[in-house]
This record gives C-alpha cells, structure tokens and sequence, in this order.
C-alpha cells in the first residue's frame, strides 16, 4: 500500500495545537496511520534514572505521534501545504501535488 506521507518528507500540522508548523517526519507508522515529525507535538514525559545507562531521571520533552489527517505535505513551489496523489508513469508509481501537477 502507497502512503501520500513517507519518511524524510516536509510537511504542515493542519489542526491542533500545533496548528500551521512545519517539520520533517521521523518515521511513519502505517499500521497505526499516525507519525513522529520532528519538534511537532511535544510532550513532557517523566522518565526514572537509569544507572546503568548513565541516564539521569526528570521530565523529558520528547516528540509524540501525530495522526496522519492532520498532516499535509508542504510544497517548496507554492509555498504552501498541498494534496497529494498518484499517477503511473511507465507501470510505476509516483506521487505529484494536485495543485501543480509538479511530481515528487
């Protein structure tokens, strides 16, 4: 199965408190249809020492996921997000942006 938003890609937060950010996504889950896009959706956690580690306890900001209806892929053309969606060229398949027609 072909995802409009993959590893590595540029993308704009659509709702939540982190409404209208950009960040770069870290790992997507498919299974789970959410993903780790980097300093989006931060969340403090308390994490306990780890003294084998060398890790020392307290409250940790760490990115959190994010479902994937809430992302959208950002076009460095139009400088705005844009919808994404495929196209087979020679039995292969690419992504393009609907607004310009312009493949990634």
């Amino acid at each position: 199965m072909s995802n409009k938003i993959r590893k590595n890609d540029i993308v704009v937060v659509l709702s939540g408190k982190d409404k209208g950010k950009r960040g770069k996504v870290k790992c997507v889950f498919l299974s789970l249809g959410k993903a780790i896009v980097s300093d989006i959706n931060l969340v403090k956690k308390h994490q306990k020492s780890i003294p084998s580690a060398n890790q020392p306890g307290g409250i940790v900001c760490k990115e959190s996921l994010i479902h994937l209806s809430n992302l959208a892929l950002f076009n460095s053309d139009t400088d705005q997000s844009d919808r994404v969606g495929f196209v087979f060229i020679k039995n292969r398949k690419f992504r393009f942006f609907k607004s310009n027609g312009k493949i990634i």
